[in-house]
């Protein structure tokens, strides 16, 4: 039994379709189906080279943002992460990093462990157990990850982002502490964006403010929940710092999330807050990227900076239980904007550069 998947060998290259053995799960593993697979914006990043750096020459799956069902169980695994029993094809949603347990982000209970990616990135797809990316027909889940069921109601489009931006979200806000009545301005409304919006406005947020460039985005926005949007093309920095200061009294935001990916719009963030303000960023993935900032607006403001990169454990529950309870209350589904077999993924990287995609979602062929 074979399987089919996207092999990148490269920066600048197309992704090969390349086969390979389906594996047989160790005692405490999981092989599962992909159902869906996201093309997430560090995958743009990483194949331009961008991000944490790729090994070059080492053939690789990527991909990280997806769900699917359990194809084959481990004969010591029963249950999911939270004791729920499991069977061959129930679906599972999961998280795509695996803490080392040794380093002292372990060891301080911090999610952001810096072998997290050491089962993933860099390593070659042509060594078993192969499938250790989204960007394929399967996928080997190791001991160390934590999966979960999904409900049945929920569909995979709902589902796919989870592992992922929509995790992101729910812990980046926990961990900035969005407090009841708070303003909340978000920058960039792409899949991050959107996702904050609606979190936000349901842990309490008195108003958001959402910012961006494209008004198919800012409409969508309103959708997911938004008070108000600033189209980033029609006004400058100074004019926008002057509308939040506007909306709230001349006081300035509780909190910022910056989520365009982008240093640039970091300064803009700071003067933004409010003193004692919270500023969130998650967008900024890529080393070597430089902005510039005033740190007194920082220091003299007495502002919080916070940087999310993953998450704990608890968020995937947690976020399944979200959005059953706001699934027909926001328009989920809209985030995938467009859908391409696994073997056209060329064509979907194309199409996801364009700056009017949302998210774009690979389906079995």
């Amino acid at each position: 039994m074979k399987g089919k998947a996207a092999v990148f060998t490269g920066v600048g290259k197309p992704l090969e379709i390349r086969e390979y053995p389906v594996p047989t799960p160790d005692p405490d593993s999981l092989v599962l189906k992909i159902t869906m697979a996201n093309i997430c914006g560090s995958d743009l990043h990483f194949l331009k080279g961008l991000g944490p750096g790729i090994p070059s020459g080492v053939p690789q799956i990527l991909g990280h943002e997806m769900t699917g069902r359990i194809y084959a169980l481990g004969e010591n695994v029963k249950t999911d992460s939270l004791g729920e029993p499991v069977k061959v094809g129930d679906r599972v949603v999961y998280s795509y990093f695996r803490p080392c347990g040794k380093c002292w982000a372990c060891l301080t209970g911090q999610p952001g462990c810096p072998n997290r990616y050491r089962h993933w990135l860099g390593v070659s797809c042509e060594e078993p157990p192969h499938f250790v990316g989204a960007f394929g027909e399967y996928y080997y889940l190791r001991p160390g990850q934590v999966f979960f069921k999904v409900p049945d109601e929920l569909p995979d489009e709902v589902v796919s982002p989870i592992n992922c931006a929509f995790a992101q979200l729910v812990y980046g806000l926990y961990k900035i502490g969005v407090v009841l009545g708070d303003t909340v301005v978000v920058q960039g409304a792409g899949g991050l964006g959107l996702y904050a919006t609606a979190i936000a406005k349901e842990m309490g947020a008195g108003q958001v403010i959402v910012i961006d460039k494209l008004k198919d985005r800012l409409e969508l926005a309103r959708e997911f929940g938004a008070d108000h949007v600033i189209n980033a093309d029609e006004t400058d920095s100074k004019s926008r710092v002057a509308e939040i200061k506007k909306l709230t009294r001349d006081i300035g935001a509780d909190v910022v999330a910056e989520l365009v990916g982008s240093p640039v719009v970091l300064e803009e963030g700071l003067e933004m807050l409010r003193p004692g303000g919270r500023y969130l960023w998650i967008g900024n993935i890529n080393l070597g990227l430089k902005g510039e900032i005033d740190p007194a607006q920082a220091v003299r403001g007495a502002k919080t900076i916070v940087g999310v990169i993953v998450y704990e454990p608890w968020v995937i529950p947690r976020t399944l239980g979200f959005l059953k309870r706001t699934l027909h209350k926001y328009p989920y589904q809209k985030i995938i904007s467009h859908k391409f077999k696994l073997t056209d993924i060329n064509q979907a990287f194309e199409k996801a550069y364009q700056r009017q995609v949302i998210r774009v979602a690979l389906v079995p062929d």
